[in-house]
């Protein structure tokens, strides 16, 4: 409990990032209402992508024959809050069954075998539990726009780090759950792209018209991005990736991001958060 407790308010102090044994991987805090008690309980999980809105986690116990707390909780009420880096949304836990669950499990033992290790030891089917936000749109995050911006960029950028990671580690194959996690990253890339086109940019431009170049550069460069991923996104839905090109993609891909990122930052990040609040 004291450990947890600490990788929680190490979590909170610092937008999401943790050192010591969950360092570099995807972690999420996960509160639940107790099924006894009625309060709340917040527990650090790591987490496998599987589309926009919504993760995976595993109920594994560190190998325990019996199903953490966690779960049992979200069995009786389902309705949970999730914390994931800066952000904080409420979700609908639902318990995978049958061969959705087979299949997602399958994915995560092919990227990290020690779940397969955490089942065999446990002797029990480990659930699956698929966390879906409920509501649309991105997560609340930093109240000042400004500041929400930043963390939107940081998300892609952690995920973008971990995506080369896995891509460097990968064998000559490409695993189900790589390309599930670059899938999610170019769905995301282009939604929020979309996003500061339709409808943060012309608000920008109008009140400020001296960024009007800079938003053209801007525009542009998404223009830019998007070819890439598209290209990526096209090699992880081939039959036979070639994982070369992959990682060649992947580090053009974080290279002119991270570049376009920074200089989005520079130009907007000021004139955002000096903005009276909206009412």
């Amino acid at each position: 409990m004291d450990f947890n407790e600490q990788v929680i308010a190490e979590f909170r102090a610092n937008g999401g990032r943790v050192g010591g044994p969950f360092e570099g991987g995807r972690l999420l805090l996960l509160t639940t209402t107790g099924a006894r008690t009625g309060a709340p309980h917040t527990t650090p999980l790591g987490y496998l992508p599987d589309g926009i809105g919504r993760v995976l986690v595993i109920a594994s116990a560190g190998g325990s024959p019996k199903h953490p707390a966690w779960f049992h909780n979200l069995v009786a009420n389902p309705r949970v809050t999730v914390e994931s880096g800066a952000f904080k949304y409420e979700a609908e836990a639902v318990v995978l069954e049958g061969d959705e669950r087979d299949r997602a499990f399958a994915r995560a033992v092919e990227s990290d075998p020690g779940w397969a290790e955490y089942e065999a030891k446990s002797g029990r089917t480990l659930p699956v539990v698929a966390l879906v936000q409920t509501t649309e749109g991105p997560p609340p995050g930093p109240e000042r726009p400004g500041d929400m911006l930043v963390a939107v960029h940081d998300a892609f950028r952690d995920e973008l780090r971990r995506i080369r990671a896995e891509v460097s580690a990968s064998g000559a194959g490409l695993g189900a759950q790589l390309r599930v996690n670059c899938l999610v990253l170019c769905q995301g890339l282009g939604n929020h792209h979309a996003g500061e086109d339709l409808m943060l940019f012309p608000g920008v431009e109008r009140d400020h018209p001296g960024l009007a170049p800079a938003l053209a550069r801007m525009r542009a460069e998404h223009e830019a991005i998007k070819t890439i991923v598209d290209r990526l996104r096209d090699l992880v839905t081939g039959d036979a990736p070639d994982r070369a090109a992959l990682a060649a993609d992947v580090d053009r891909l974080t290279a002119d991001l991270e570049a376009h990122l920074d200089r989005e930052e520079d130009a907007l990040v000021p004139v955002l958060n000096a903005a009276p609040a909206p009412r």
